[in-house]
């Protein structure tokens, strides 16, 4: 079975680069998950050395915590208290 490529393009960089399906597939779910675009995440990607396996982690990371404060399961007083002491102030 042949595995079918999507090309991408930046015209800011003028480079075409052929991707994998699943990669194309895993930058989509990437760009709904987050508020980055397709040509933010590959760029990250190659500049930063961040790799898709990382910014894939990284946006879950994101998203459990949001989900845990929404839920109401938050640092409590006595926590906040003991990293503002442990950190200080600003």
């Amino acid at each position: 079975m042949a595995v079918r490529s999507r090309i991408w393009q930046n015209e800011a960089m003028k480079n075409n680069v052929e991707i994998s399906e699943d990669l194309s597939r895993r930058i989509e779910m990437l760009t709904s998950r987050s508020t980055l675009t397709r040509d933010q995440i590959i760029e990250d990607a190659l500049s930063h050395g961040r790799s898709l396996a990382w910014q894939e982690k990284w946006v879950a990371g994101i998203q459990a915590g949001i989900e845990a404060a929404d839920r109401g399961d938050f640092a409590n007083e006595e926590e906040i208290a003991a990293v503002l002491n442990k950190y200080g102030q600003a």
